[in-house]
């Protein structure tokens, strides 16, 4: 896992021909079969997906024979479900795209980061909406699958990212995925639910207002409509004393989200320190999933 999450800080994710977009590529196919407006129909597309990437997980596991098999499945397993490099990329390009008061490109790639409406949204409106994908992002696409890792190996790692994959692809409040998405959407909150709170945890300890943190997610995440993202935002938000949250536009609707934190509306400058936030997060977490794991094998070896 470290020598994935490695590969993932050197090379970040391929351009073309990644496994994750083939997955998606494989659901959506399947989803215009399996479709049906009620969560029985859904619960069976996301059960059928995410058992065959359990599968695929276990058969590299037992393929690998000797450690140095093992390990080279693990690492490659591990640098295809980590996101986390990209993610601080693309948060770094929008900082600077904002920086340089260049909006029209800031909106150009704001899709790479989230679902809002670009269109609806000035210079700060653009700030916070790439900070708080990022803080949401730091535990979906960084902290949760390498946790994954470390607790069940390459089926945990394959799973983890087909969950979130398809939370992402139907796990919408709309009226097409209302119910068929429900079952993808409620099994990607129980994946999360830890993760998100071990990385509250590590935001803490790399911030460095671990108290504002603290104070920040405590007072104000459970607002968040989701019981999960709102505590990495609201964590990012006291750690940097910034205020995120509010009005929310994206594609079809408008959201009034809470407010997080109690600080300004994040600018550019603020976007900048998320990024650097997000990767002391990332190396924390990757260290956190690494030792959890030479633990477990060392507990198992003596005991």
């Amino acid at each position: 896992m470290a020598l994935g999450y490695l590969a993932d800080v050197c090379w970040a994710d391929p351009r073309r021909g990644h496994p994750v977009a083939l997955f998606g590529s494989a659901a959506a196919a399947l989803e215009r079969r399996t479709y049906s407006d009620n969560r029985p129909a859904g619960a069976g597309h996301t059960a059928a997906l995410l058992v065959g990437l359990g599968a695929l997980g276990f058969g590299l596991e037992r393929a690998a024979r000797g450690p140095v098999a093992k390990t080279l499945v693990t690492a490659a397993a591990t640098y295809t479900v980590l996101g986390g490099t990209s993610l601080a990329r693309t948060g770094a390009d929008m900082a600077a795209r904002l920086e340089r008061g260049d909006v029209a490109a800031a909106r150009e790639l704001l899709p790479s980061l989230c679902g809002r409406d670009p269109s609806a949204l000035d210079a700060d409106g653009l700030a916070r909406a790439a900070l708080e994908s990022v803080a949401e992002n730091t535990s979906d696409a960084q902290v949760a699958p390498i946790l994954w890792g470390a607790v069940a190996g390459v089926p945990g790692l394959l799973v983890y990212r087909g969950a979130n994959t398809l939370d992402a692809m139907i796990g919408h409040l709309n009226p097409r995925y209302r119910r068929f998405g429900w079952a993808a959407a409620r099994f990607d909150d129980v994946l999360n639910y830890v993760p998100a709170r071990v990385t509250g945890l590590c935001v803490m300890v790399a911030s460095r207002q671990p108290g504002a943190a603290w104070r920040a997610w405590r007072s104000d995440a459970h607002k968040h409509p989701s019981p999960n993202a709102g505590v990495a935002e609201a964590s990012f938000a006291g750690a940097l004393g910034v205020q995120l949250g509010g009005p929310t536009q994206y594609a079809h609707r408008l959201e009034m989200r809470p407010t997080l934190g109690d600080g300004p509306a994040p600018a550019a400058a603020d976007l900048k320190s998320a990024v650097r936030l997000t990767r002391r997060v990332q190396a924390l977490a990757a260290a956190v999933a690494v030792g959890l794991n030479v633990a477990c094998v060392f507990r198992a070896r003596i005991g």
